[in-house]
């Protein structure tokens, strides 16, 4: 029995004036998976991923966020009905988004206590248990601006992850980050992977597409042009442009030794099929 999807995305276009951001996106995200979706700065990841929890609203095209309808034919849900979708998506975004004027507890109860009416012990309780799953049990009472990026980005995930929602997506979640912050926070999102958190993540990090997701997707200007198990898509991809990219990623990472051949054989191309 295929699993059922948590997120499904039907013939979605986006356009900002005469430019097209989206074109035609169809794309599934099962229930308990992760998909990683990677591809050239501009080919519309984020704006997909931002689609996701009415952040941006496509034109046309339907969302649906566990079966029920976020987008039908281009029209967001009212306001109230959103809101209340929005609190089963987590989103954590590049640039953290902490609350400077609360503390790392405060910014973790914050959700729970306001839109979901938890009493604030059962918040506290909640938010402890989420800061020691993230390392960070030992600051609770820090404020936002004497932590470093990697620590922000842990708080921001486990505010998300507060209001216990079905979905988690992650914008680009370690692009604002020293090198050296990377790990700890890619550490988090593993294991949120290894729980069966479903995941939507956009990321230039290739070792974390390769190593968690079930699948990778590869956008290149507003559209999916080919989506695929990881050892499919960084040993064989059936798209030139998939191989033109992973090529200057994986050189700018130091591992192009680990990356694709020139050309994808007849098999392996085939298995890369598209999402949805």
């Amino acid at each position: 029995m295929s699993t059922p999807d948590m997120i499904r995305i039907r013939d979605l276009h986006k356009s900002y004036g005469s430019h097209k951001v989206l074109t035609g996106i169809d794309f599934s995200v099962p229930t308990s998976q992760v998909v990683v979706v990677i591809g050239p700065s501009g080919s519309g990841k984020s704006t997909l991923l931002r689609c996701c929890n009415g952040l941006e609203v496509a034109q046309e095209g339907t969302i649906e966020i566990d079966g029920r309808a976020l987008l039908e034919h281009g029209r967001l849900l009212p306001e109230v009905q959103l809101n209340a979708l929005r609190t089963q998506v987590g989103m954590v975004f590049q640039s953290f988004n902490l609350f400077p004027h609360l503390s790392v507890l405060e910014n973790v109860t914050v959700g729970p206590r306001t839109l979901r009416g938890m009493r604030r012990a059962e918040a506290d309780a909640l938010a402890m248990t989420l800061l020691a799953k993230v390392g960070l049990q030992d600051k609770t009472g820090a404020m936002p601006g004497s932590l470093s990026g990697g620590q922000k980005q842990r708080v921001a995930i486990a505010r998300a992850l507060a209001m216990e929602p079905k979905v988690m997506l992650f914008d680009e979640p370690t692009s604002a980050l020293d090198p050296e912050l990377v790990g700890e926070v890619l550490q988090v999102m593993k294991l949120l992977a290894k729980e069966g958190m479903t995941m939507m993540v956009v990321t230039h990090e290739m070792g974390f597409a390769r190593d968690v997701a079930d699948v990778v997707a590869v956008m290149d200007a507003g559209r999916i042009i080919e989506s695929g198990a990881p050892e499919v898509i960084f040993t064989a991809p059936r798209e030139a442009r998939t191989r033109e990219f992973l090529h200057a990623v994986l050189s700018a990472q130091g591992s192009v030794a680990a990356a694709l051949p020139p050309a994808a054989s007849a098999d392996a191309a085939a298995a890369a099929t598209p999402l949805g």
